[in-house]
């Protein structure tokens, strides 16, 4: 499974790519707000930081102008996957540019049968919100589960299921555990996953017997 970021926070990226987890990032026009710079900008500089598939998001929902804002987000670099809205213009605007040889990433994508029309129209990464799901008390992995099936059975399709919305560590491993390709995850959730009450207590527990015996490899 491969790990993408959602964020824009530059430091927050060096910091994850020099764990050797990143493989991508993911970013939305909210997220690069917060940052008060300009977003072509952004997207620039995290593209040159991170040699994986970095997400940049159209402003418009008009399908002749997605598809001109993505082959300008495109330009940017080859690492950069224009991402659009499931909607009819949204993906007009995914096959228009899937001719094109740009990669795409179809977010906001809330049942299965949306799925299948994202992998029709030639998206790179299909995008659905788990969490959202959730918080209105429907069955976020259960939506993974259904688009991973779905997606197995057609072996002319490529899309890759992008799980986004992470809340938490369990919605992270329930989407490996049902064969999700990648998981876009905030950088609180990360670290959470490296957080075990018996990995601290081990810890503790070792360095207590290495400074009892006053010796040092350094």
């Amino acid at each position: 499974m491969k790990f993408f970021v959602d964020t824009a926070e530059i430091d927050e990226i060096k910091a994850l790519l020099e764990t050797g987890l990143l493989d991508g990032v993911t970013t939305n026009p909210s997220l690069i707000a917060k940052s008060g710079r300009n977003i072509l900008e952004v997207l620039k500089e995290i593209c040159e930081l991170v040699p994986g598939a970095v997400s940049g998001e159209v402003t418009t929902t008009v399908a002749a102008d997605m598809i001109a804002e993505g082959k300008k987000l495109a330009a940017i670099a080859d690492n950069l996957v224009v991402k659009l809205p499931l909607t009819f213009d949204g993906i007009k605007a995914c096959y228009a540019l899937s001719q094109e040889g740009i990669k795409t990433n179809v977010t906001l994508c809330f049942s299965s049968a949306q799925a299948l029309l994202a992998a029709k129209a030639g998206a790179t990464y299909i995008s659905p919100f788990v969490g959202r799901l959730d918080d209105i008390a429907q069955d976020g992995m259960g939506l993974i589960s259904d688009i991973c099936q779905v997606y197995s059975m057609y072996p002319d399709i490529h899309t890759e299921v992008l799980v986004a919305s992470i809340r938490n560590p369990i919605h992270l491993m329930e989407a490996a555990k049902m064969g999700a390709d990648v998981a876009t995850i905030p950088p609180k959730v990360i670290h959470q996953l490296f957080k075990h009450p018996l990995t601290d207590a081990g810890l503790e527990a070792f360095m207590k017997d290495v400074a009892s015996t006053k010796q040092s490899i350094l």
